[in-house]
């Protein structure tokens, strides 16, 4: 189960232990569910309504994040909050602090679904931007009290900006997915690269929507992409269109190393979708949606953060090398 040709990013601390459950007795699954979802329920602040679809670090002794969060008038921003075990999550009151390369408060017309990466000693943020319509922005703290911004990386529409956590043949890589201005009903995933994490180009396509019924409509990028021995494992959300609307489930792929915009493998059928009732009924039904991940690479093991029915926070766990022998023994790439 334990593979220790598993690499973990450079400069993440494995002092600070993620939040773990095992795996009930007798389950085969390859993702379950913490016991005690959702972490993060409804009307977690005065003035807003929900918290989902966030992202989470280690950062010093403890954890910090980025979330989404939903106001009460119907608008998401950026708050920061910290946590000493990964679960229990104290969100600052107030939006990120975001400043431009003069120190000037950068106001935002709405920001949601944020990634945080670490580079080096600090953090990249990315996060969809109102830029004359959604887009991909990003930003950079290294103490998540302090945000520059860094600019819009694109033209709109695009969404689901993840940032790998090192540079790839010396260019920063990103990955996104181009949209449109409303309820995208398509999408494929694409990747990008930058010499300074300002100018964007390299643009090269990496996979869409499959036949399989599970991610047929869309699919989007979800937490930063894991650097293993197989490739990178991305971890994504893949949508499918029913009667009743669209159903965002979890989804897995392997890119390769040098060339990520090249798929090694891709499991044919979703780790884990939309069952507790915390994931059916909320404000948008029949969602998991993750956007960050904690690894501790010496016990091959994972959490993911993932957003539940668009109201919700919750925690999945898994072991990374049973998702890379997930990912390769269904794949559906020939």
């Amino acid at each position: 189960m334990h593979n220790s040709t598993l690499k973990e990013p450079k400069k993440i601390s494995d002092q600070v232990e993620i939040p773990w459950q095992e795996r009930a007795s007798g389950s085969g699954e390859v993702l379950w569910r913490d016991d005690r979802n959702p972490i993060i329920g409804r009307n977690p602040l005065p003035f807003a309504n929900s918290v989902y679809n966030s992202a989470v670090v280690r950062c010093g002794d403890g954890f910090k994040g980025v979330f989404r969060v939903d106001y009460r008038t119907g608008l998401p921003f950026l708050h920061a909050g910290s946590s000493k075990n990964g679960i229990h999550w104290a969100i600052e009151p107030a939006q990120i602090d975001l400043r431009d390369e003069n120190g000037d408060a950068v106001e935002l017309g709405f920001a949601y679904d944020p990634r945080v990466t670490q580079i080096d000693d600090g953090y990249v943020v990315a996060w969809c931007n109102d830029f004359n319509g959604p887009t991909v922005a990003l930003a950079f703290t290294e103490d998540f009290t302090r945000f520059r911004f860094l600019g819009d990386a694109f033209v709109p529409f695009n969404r689901n900006g993840v940032l790998f956590p090192e540079k790839i043949n010396g260019l920063y890589t990103l990955l996104h997915r181009p949209s449109d201005a409303g309820h995208t009903p398509f999408g494929d995933i694409f990747l990008s690269q930058s010499p300074d994490l300002k100018f964007w180009g390299e643009h090269k396509h990496v996979m869409g929507p499959t036949e399989a019924w599970w991610d047929n409509k869309k699919i989007g990028g979800g937490p930063v992409p894991i650097k293993t021995s197989e490739g990178w494992l991305t971890i994504y959300h893949g949508v499918m269109g029913t009667c009743n609307g669209y159903n965002y489930s979890i989804g897995a792929a392997l890119l390769d190393l040098d060339e990520p915009w090249r798929v090694i493998a891709r499991a044919n059928q979703y780790l884990l979708g939309p069952e507790a009732s915390y994931e059916t009924v909320g404000r948008v039904a029949n969602v998991c949606f993750p956007c960050a991940a904690l690894t501790d690479m010496a016990r091959d093991r994972i959490a993911i953060y993932y957003g539940a029915a668009d109201t919700h926070t919750a925690i999945a766990y898994g072991y990374i090398s049973e998702i890379v022998d997930f990912v390769k023994g269904n794949n559906c790439i020939n």
